[in-house]
């Protein structure tokens, strides 16, 4: 579904990605991986057309999508779960969710299709039917992420991107955070899932990418990648087993 080709990019003239090359095919979780700084989100701000690309190819769908706006890329069907979650604090759980379904308002039947997806996003995660109309403010860490997933899938995304969906959340939250992001997966939807906690996204994934530096240090099927102990010692921080 997704292709970059060579990617050079980076901010203000520094370099975050230097040659970075990887595929998302459809219908699958693509991990990648590696310590802080390893240009892991900027791999999702590149795609967003976030970042400024220096050379390489974004492909999506076959098409090539470098020069692309924020916006257009959005309207594509690539949508991102942001790392921190940004949320609009002041506004209600389901005014955060209206707002994620902007892309297909005013299009023919959208009030059925918003009714659809409000459903959809309720059923996934039922505690957000308690909190309909509380603040986004309000709500605790773990809620507010399950909030920001459910806000990027009201605009019925062909590729789901998360950008360290875990960060500062209970063991137990996260657990069931993947579970959803496995469900979804059977549900045929495309997902790319940034993360710094190594196990368990390549768990979770079916293909993985280990990056380091700005380049693409190690890939493969995601649990031969876990259960290399020499990867996790170079490049993901923990020490091999003994």
């Amino acid at each position: 579904m997704l292709r970059l080709e060579e990617i050079v990019a980076g901010y203000s003239k520094s370099i975050a990605l230097d040659g970075v090359s990887i595929e998302i095919p459809q219908g699958r979780i693509v991990s990648v991986v590696g310590a802080n700084g390893a240009g892991k989100s900027t791999i999702v701000n590149t795609i967003s057309r976030l970042v400024t690309t220096y050379s390489g190819k974004i492909r999506f769908e076959g098409h090539d999508i470098t020069s692309r706006r924020p916006a257009d890329v959005v309207d594509l069907g690539i949508v991102q779960v942001p790392e921190g979650r940004q949320l609009f604090a002041p506004l209600t759980v389901e005014e955060n969710l209206r707002l994620g379904f902007h892309r297909l308002a005013g299009r023919a039947e959208s009030g059925r299709r918003y009714q659809e997806r409000l459903d959809y996003v309720l059923d996934l995660f039922p505690i957000m039917k308690q909190r309909i109309g509380q603040r986004a403010g309000t709500m605790s860490g773990g809620e507010q992420q399950m909030v920001a997933i459910s806000r990027a899938l009201m605009a019925e995304p062909k590729l789901l991107m998360l950008d360290e969906p875990s960060l500062g959340l209970a063991p137990m939250i996260v657990d069931q955070i993947f579970y959803i992001l496995a469900k979804l997966r059977s549900d045929g939807l495309t997902i790319l899932l940034v993360e710094q906690h190594a196990d368990e996204a390549l768990q979770l994934a079916d293909y993985g990418y280990v990056m380091a530096v700005g380049r693409v240090r190690a890939e493969g099927p995601g649990n031969e990648l876990r259960d290399n102990p020499a990867l996790h010692q170079s490049y993901l921080g923990r020490m091999a087993a003994a």
